[in-house]
């Protein structure tokens, strides 16, 4: 029997994604409670899915928000310490392994997303990891939303 892709493993374990830093400053920034980036995040507080990220993104995160709205670090920083799981960045000889799969300046995220086995991949920015990897499917925080809900319904067994 054929080892299972990561793809074919999000089908019966709880679905583990990377949250890209526009995913995350969305989420933080968002006046609206109900917006897709804030469900993503709620989802994995409430360890419904499991969220991952990188040092990149926080740290993109956090210069962000320091300069155009310094009250949500707070915030923001607590919502990570309760619902993200924060790894490495990759170092050059890793990414070099996969150049040309995406934009250079996105290509840690794919990257690290790939290192740490989720199949999905939540950013506003899909264009900006093309060609991709067939491991990871890139959607935006909408349709990543419906995905987890379809994939939350089969572990359930209300499909």
């Amino acid at each position: 029997m054929e080892p299972e892709t990561p793809l074919e493993r999000e089908s019966t374990t709880k679905p583990r994604l990377f949250i890209d830093a526009d995913v995350l400053f969305a989420g933080a920034a968002s006046p609206n409670e109900h917006s897709a980036s804030n469900l993503l995040l709620r989802m994995a507080e409430l360890t419904l899915i499991e969220a991952v990220t990188s040092t990149q993104a926080i740290t993109e995160v956090e210069r962000n928000l320091q300069d155009k709205m310094p009250k949500a670090l707070p915030a923001f920083q607590l919502l990570v310490s309760r619902s993200l799981r924060v790894v490495a960045d990759p170092d050059p000889a890793e990414l070099a392994e996969y150049a040309g799969l995406a934009n250079p300046e996105d290509l840690p995220i794919l990257v690290a997303a790939l290192r740490e086995e989720c199949s999905l991949l939540a950013t506003f920015n899909v264009r900006h990891y093309q060609p991709g990897h067939p491991s990871v499917a890139v959607l935006k925080p909408g349709d990543l939303v419906l995905r987890v809900r379809y994939l939350l319904a089969r572990l359930s067994g209300k499909e």
